[in-house]
This record gives C-alpha cells, structure tokens and sequence, in this order.
C-alpha cells in the first residue's frame, strides 16, 4: 500500500501564500495529476509532499503515518517519495549508470555488483540499455530525463512525484518520456504530476486537480475535469490551453 494524504495544508514564503488549505487524498496505484497555470502552487505542493518543503500547517500522512509531524527525520521519507524534475540535475562527469547508482550506493550501501542488474534492467525497460556507459552531454534531453526517472526509481519508492518533467523537452522528445510514464501507471505506481500536458492527463489521469491561487479549486475524474468544469476560473484556464 502507499496511500499519500494531505489535510489542510499550508505554505508560504514570506507573505505570499502558495499552498492554502490543501486536501489531497492519493490513493496506491493513482495517477493524480495537477493543472493549473504557472505561480498556481503546483511544484511547492509537490515539494511539500516529500518534505523537501517544510509546511506552516496542516499534516501529512504516508500509509497513516504523520510523515510532517516536527522534528521527524525527512530522509527515509524522501527515499519512499521519489521526485524528478524539469531540470535533469545529472552529474556531467559521471556516466548515466554511476548517476543512477550513486543514490543507492552512498544511502543504502549496496555495492555496484549487486545494483548492476537491477539497474540493467531499468535502463532495458525505458530503452536505454545501449546508453548506461553515455555521459549526459552525450545524451538527448528525452534520454537524459529518461535517466533521471531511472535513477529516481533505483530507489525503490513507493510513490513518484513529477513536476513538470517534459517542459524543458522539444516537442519531438515529449512522448518517449510521457511512455514511461504510462509504463510506470500501468504498472501500478502511484504518482503525482504537475504537468501541462492536458491530452495525456485526460487519457491517462485516475483523477485531475486544477490548482488556482494555492488552492485546489476543482478536482474530479478527467472526464468532469475537461468535459465539464463547473468553476469558471476551470472553465477560463482550460479555454485558453485547450
């Protein structure tokens, strides 16, 4: 099981407010997705959930454990909730292997030899098994994102979070890394995405929450969500992308 659910949940920096009353309840083998325009709150509620964010108020649990209760340890926490970003944030002077082992190596002392074939088997499964001896300058960015997701998922998480992982992409690398995404789903990982991908969201997505102002204005199925929207702030947002 790997129910994430957050309660009332604040954050702010300085005396802007960025997250204001969060419920959010993502249920083991969700894909929940998060829309909403840029400055809407996406990515500081995806911070806050792997505690790479501390919040003002509000609690967090992961499978009924109050993972924001003060003075709690974030790091095992973090191992649980995988995160990659729009930006890949891979090591230049390390090939995509060493970059994917380094995490598992260093936090939970497994040698190279035992990590090798599971993370053969990663790098096979995204497509990537001619690439694991590359450096990231010789790799495309839908490969280097690809390989991030690998190195996230060396870790054994039990939910992943993704913030918007394809807008730094061209148009023509964005579907290699929306299939592993797909893979993962269908797979049963749980998984939050921010993202402004609305075809995909609307394909794939168990459950669509537009964001606006900190606060999650609308949430349902992506079917209610894009068909039919009853906040006109909804209805305004998806016009204009749509």
């Amino acid at each position: 099981m790997s129910d994430l659910k957050l309660v009332n949940v604040h954050k702010s920096f300085g005396d802007r407010k960025v997250c204001e009353g969060i419920n959010l309840t993502v249920r083991d083998g969700e894909m929940v997705c998060l829309i909403g325009s840029s400055g809407s709150g996406k990515s500081t509620l995806l911070r806050c959930m792997n505690l790479l964010e501390e919040i003002d108020e509000g609690e967090i649990f992961l499978d009924g454990i109050d993972i924001s209760a003060p003075g709690l340890d974030p790091q095992p926490i973090r191992q649980q909730i995988g995160i990659v970003f729009q930006s890949f944030n891979l090591f230049p002077h390390m090939t995509a292997a060493e970059n994917v082992m380094l995490a598992p190596r260093r936090i939970h002392k497994r040698s190279r030899a035992e990590l090798l074939p599971e993370v053969e088997a990663l790098f096979a499964k995204f497509g990537l098994a001619d690439r694991m001896q590359n450096y990231p300058d010789q790799l495309s960015g839908g490969q280097q994102q690809r390989v991030a997701i690998v190195r996230a998922l060396a870790m054994q998480p039990k939910i992943m979070l993704f913030d918007e992982i394809t807008s730094a992409l061209d148009p023509e690398l964005v579907a290699e890394v929306l299939d592993v995404l797909r893979q993962l789903h269908a797979q049963g990982m749980t998984m939050v995405l921010a993202t402004h991908e609305m075809n995909f969201a609307r394909e794939l997505a168990d459950k669509v929450c537009f964001l606006d102002g900190g606060r999650i204005l609308e949430e349902g199925s992506p079917q209610a969500i894009f068909s039919n929207p009853q906040e006109a702030r909804t209805q305004a947002f998806l016009q204009s992308i749509l």
